[in-house]
């Protein structure tokens, strides 16, 4: 199963709400009652979305957090290489030589052209297009989901 880690999905959660407040400064307090989250998830999640510049950390008596572009300039990709690192569904998709079963197996290009895709579908689909677009659609069949979305 393919599938992004908590705080990955809280941080997509907590830069939407940031975005909805239209760059007004947010403390992080603010953010986790809002969101529902706990606080030092909430913190966690701020520190790392800020070492990469997705979010600013404002000091002070009025101070918080705010989106560090706009919600229409940051992928879903950015957001999720932020807090998971580099895109990739096998490890083998990251670099050569990372996996002993490497010079025998032919299906590494095929994981690579995957995600790869997978990754293109993350960049074309912004923060602004999270928080404005209605929910997905899932239907069930055999126990499992398909999603369906259309990325233009």
């Amino acid at each position: 199963m393919l599938r992004i880690s908590k705080l990955t999905d809280y941080a997509t959660v907590l830069m939407a709400t940031l975005a909805q407040r239209d760059q007004d400064c947010v403390p992080a307090s603010r953010l986790a009652e809002d969101t529902r989250l706990e606080l030092p998830t909430v913190a966690k999640v701020l520190k790392t979305l800020a070492k990469s510049g997705l979010v600013q950390s404002i000091r002070g008596v009025n101070g918080g957090y705010r989106l560090g572009q706009a919600p229409e300039e940051i992928s879903v990709a950015d957001i999720v290489r932020a807090m998971e690192g580099p895109i990739a569904l096998t490890e083998c998709s990251l670099e050569p030589g990372l996996c002993s079963h490497e010079a025998q197996c032919t299906l590494r290009g095929n994981w690579q052209r995957i995600g790869l895709a997978v990754e293109k579908a993350l960049e074309q689909l912004s923060l602004a297009d999270l928080y404005q677009t209605p929910p997905v659609a899932v239907d069930r069949i055999g126990g499992r989901s398909l999603i369906n979305f259309k990325i233009v």
